[in-house]
């Protein structure tokens, strides 16, 4: 079964592209399989048979969350944790013919993921059962195929609730591919690379690959093995000669150096290709393109994480996988916007909370520079509601986690694995024995990469996470580490004096949450009451621990978009984000960009609409990276009020200072004036050095007067189900947002786009995301435009009862080249 090769390097490598062959006569070929399926809701006997009369059934493409079209209910079984909305069985069927290419080969087809609880059929075979609704799968179609019409059948179960704590979305909400490849061929995830030695002038690239042989004859060949750089030119190459023995596999292994590699990190995410060829005879019969990164992790219980040698301290972010008002089947272009508003706060870590992401994810933070902490499971054996996976865990655990690692451990974006979160073995008798059993399993299929948990129970009074588990992680993680009595102070500085080699990180942790927009001076028109004033202060206090600490590497806070699910009614989202649930920033985005980035950053709030509060002193906060920062209203000088972290210590000599202190007025990470309102013009100018390098200003509008839209983009790609995102203000007369408005709002487009969704941001809003008509949200609300197959100009307009409509265009451009689909 296992054969060992001589790596044969070759004593040169010109530079110059070397392609893979595309097309139809390509040695592989990977087709997408999202559109044309057919659909219902509710079970239905006999659906999984080829000649079982589906015509009645909708049409739809995927990813597809049927959840998300509602409605929401109160008394749903998925309970506030789901969002309040519905679930149930589904069935989707897809009839395909096979390609011409595909005579004589071997046919899978490769599901990214369905929630939950699946069963796949081909033309009446039952091909498998997965009920873990995050894992990617694939079957074995070939036995199976016939010539002409095929039918694929999949029935989605996610009526056992509640079985989350938090809004799953229900069906085959991620990528189906066809995969079609030679009998002789490598193994799906089986291609593993490492870089075990990196530096600045060479790098060492590791790979293991498996191949499989499913036909009846011994086959013999070589496997080629290249780098490229990003441009496409071969850096390094091997040549590995094979033989695999009918009905078996071998494992062949290659270790390539590159000079002088471009290293991978956050600031600059290149990305090189590795290409297997498998040739027999001289002819091409396989290959695989996996893209990886160069880079060096180092996790030291002194100096906390190094990226290719150099500290980096991780700004991170939890996510939960929904997008918000397209449920769980998130396009990439929605994704791609949200990253972007991400990395312009400065973060530059991300965990996936608390399970596997869809692939695409992983590609956009390897392109767009982000590290991430991949998570496996929220429930181990100790379930955490009634459905949750605690019930399959012991089946069917160890086999997720081995898919879970196989097809992430080659992006270079994932630097950790987590096991779980806040799992209940953290603190049980038996706990480190099912740890023993994932990392295990994790070591086996990546031993490069660290292993940790999300532990919300250290020093906890109603059972502490016990030493004998913490002892199994590669680096302890801590779930609100100030939460337990003193440690609201003193953080993870017991743990550290007790046990000096840990090497700690923070997995999820407090941040400055709320609803976008939302301020309250209380109920008594007499006396001002703010609810503003004091809910960064906690998450200022642990910021100032994580940056200062080296040893702690870095912080995940809860959480960085707003998502579905974990809510009370009438709400049917949670609000800890610091972008809301369309991705509008709330007052928390622009605190952690003035912590994470260096650019100059002046946040001003609340708004300035305040009638019936004249003379009542209003606090004014302000969130900012500079050095000063003089208020006015009306340009009447209200006080300058100064901030700088971390404050400098003399070097050098009695007096000395490598950077200037700065005269501050306060200890805190914000700004505040108490300030007597009037109407008017809230202006604030920050300094730094003296030198005025920003400036914020707040009005006190006048009533609505217009609608106003700005697209993020005014080119998108049809074929693609590309997103454009058209942001939609409600302005007065001088064409400022009126933050207080609330107006109906009415979207219609024309040409070849859609509208996907229509949302607002605000948690107790429960018209269906799929309506034209909608409520503006504090000014605002966010139309997500999604084109179609056709080429040509989409108009989207706006208009509202009593208010002047706008409209805007979008070019929409051919794919160029189109991807390829399976008809």
């Amino acid at each position: 079964m296992l054969i060992l090769f001589l790596s044969l390097m070759l004593a040169s490598v010109q530079a110059t592209p070397v392609l893979l062959e595309s097309g139809q006569d390509a040695p592989r070929r990977r087709l997408l399989m999202d559109y044309g399926w057919r659909f219902t809701r509710g079970d239905v006997p006999g659906a999984e048979q080829p000649t079982f009369d589906d015509q009645a059934w909708r049409v739809v493409d995927l990813p597809h969350d049927w959840s998300i079209e509602g409605p929401y209910d109160e008394h749903a079984p998925t309970t506030g944790r789901g969002g309040y909305l519905p679930t149930g069985i589904g069935w989707y069927r897809r009839r395909f013919a096979l390609p011409e290419e595909a005579t004589g080969r071997r046919i899978h087809v490769v599901f990214d993921g369905i929630y939950q609880h699946s069963d796949v059929w081909i033309n009446g075979h039952h091909l498998g059962h997965r009920p873990n609704g995050y894992i990617s799968f694939a079957y074995d179609l070939t036995p199976y195929l016939v010539e002409g019409e095929n039918v694929l059948a999949v029935r989605v179960d996610n009526s056992r609730q509640p079985n989350s704590r938090w809004y799953s979305g229900s069906g085959i909400y991620r990528h189906a591919w066809l995969l079609i490849t030679d009998v002789l061929h490598l193994d799906l995830w089986s291609t593993f690379v490492r870089t075990p030695l990196v530096d600045s002038t060479a790098a060492t690239v590791a790979v293991t690959a498996q191949l499989v042989n499913t036909d009846t004859t011994r086959r013999t060949g070589s496997l080629e093995t290249l780098v490229l750089d990003p441009n496409g030119h071969a850096v390094a190459r091997t040549i590995l000669p094979f033989t695999v023995a009918p009905g078996a596999s071998a494992t062949a292994e290659a270790s390539l150096p590159v000079e002088r590699p471009a290293l991978w990190s956050p600031e600059t995410p290149v990305r090189y290709t590795l290409r297997l060829l498998v040739r027999e005879r001289g002819r091409v019969i396989d290959g695989e393109d996996t893209p990886f990164g160069i880079r060096h992790l180092a996790f030291e219980a002194d100096r906390g994480f190094l990226l290719n040698g150099r500290p980096v301290k991780m700004r991170g972010v939890n996510l939960h996988h929904d997008g918000g008002p397209v449920g769980a089947a998130v396009p990439e272009a929605v994704w791609v916007r949200r990253l972007k508003l991400l990395k312009a706060m400065g973060v530059n870590a991300i965990r996936t909370a608390h399970n596997p992401p869809a692939p695409e994810f992983l590609d956009l933070t390897d392109r767009m520079g982000f590290l991430v902490m991949n998570e496996a499971f929220d429930e181990w054996t100790h379930g955490k509601v009634e459905y949750g996976y605690h019930r399959d865990f012991d089946t069917w655990a160890e086999r997720d986690l081995a898919d879970f690692i196989r097809r992430d451990r080659n992006h270079p974006s994932v630097i950790l694995w987590s096991l779980g979160n806040e799992i209940a073995e953290q603190h049980v008798e038996g706990g480190p024995e099912v740890l023993l059993r994932l990392r295990n399993v994790a070591r086996r299929e990546d031993p490069t990469r660290p292993l940790t948990t999300g532990n919300d129970h250290i020093a906890a009074d109603d059972g502490a996470t016990t030493e004998a588990f913490l002892s199994l992680l590669d680096i302890v993680g801590y779930n609100y580490v100030d939460r337990w009595h003193e440690r609201r102070e003193l953080y993870a500085e017991q743990d550290r004096h007790a046990h000096p080699t840990w090497k700690m990180i923070g997995t999820e942790n407090v941040s400055v949450r709320g609803v976008r927009g939302a301020y309250s001076l209380g109920d008594d028109p007499a006396r001002v009451d703010p609810d503003y004033t004091t809910g960064m202060i906690r998450a200022a206090e642990l910021w100032k621990f994580v940056a200062l600490h080296d040893y702690f590497m870095g912080d995940f806070m809860w959480t960085g978009i707003d998502y579905l699910g974990e809510a009370r009614w009438p709400h049917k989202n949670a609000s800890s984000g610091v972008l809301d649930l369309v991705g509008f920033p709330k007052d928390g985005y622009h605190f952690y960009q003035s912590l994470w980035t260096d650019a100059p950053v002046l946040h001003l709030f609340p708004h300035w609409n305040w009638p019936g509060r004249e003379g009542q002193f209003i606090p004014v906060l302000a969130y900012t990276n500079v050095d000063a920062v003089a208020l006015y209203l009306n340009d009447r000088f209200i006080g300058e009020k100064r901030r700088q972290f971390p404050r400098p210590g003399t070097s050098g000599c009695w007096n000395c200072y490598d950077e200037p202190p700065v005269r501050v007025t306060t200890a805190d990470l914000h700004l505040s004036w108490d300030v007597p309102y009037e109407p008017g013009v809230l202006r604030a100018v920050g300094k730094r050095n003296g030198e005025t390098v920003v400036t914020a200003e707040v009005h006190t509008t006048g009533p609505p007067a217009a609608l106003r839209l700005v697209a993020d983009r005014d080119t998108l790609v049809a074929g693609v189900r590309d997103v454009g995102h058209v942001r939609v203000e409600v302005v007065d007369a001088a064409g400022r947002v009126v933050p207080t408005a609330n107006n109906p709002v009415h979207i219609r487009i024309e040409g070849p786009a859609r509208l996907l969704a229509l949302g607002n941001g605000d948690p107790a809003d429960h018209s269906p995301y799929q309506a034209t008509e909608r409520r503006v949200f504090h000014g605002l609300a966010m139309a997500f435009v999604q084109t179609t197959d056709d080429p040509g100009s989409a108009r989207l307009t706006a208009t509202a009862d009593g208010l002047r409509s706008d409209t805007v265009t979008l070019t929409v451009v051919p794919a160029a080249p189109p991807p390829p689909r399976l008809p």
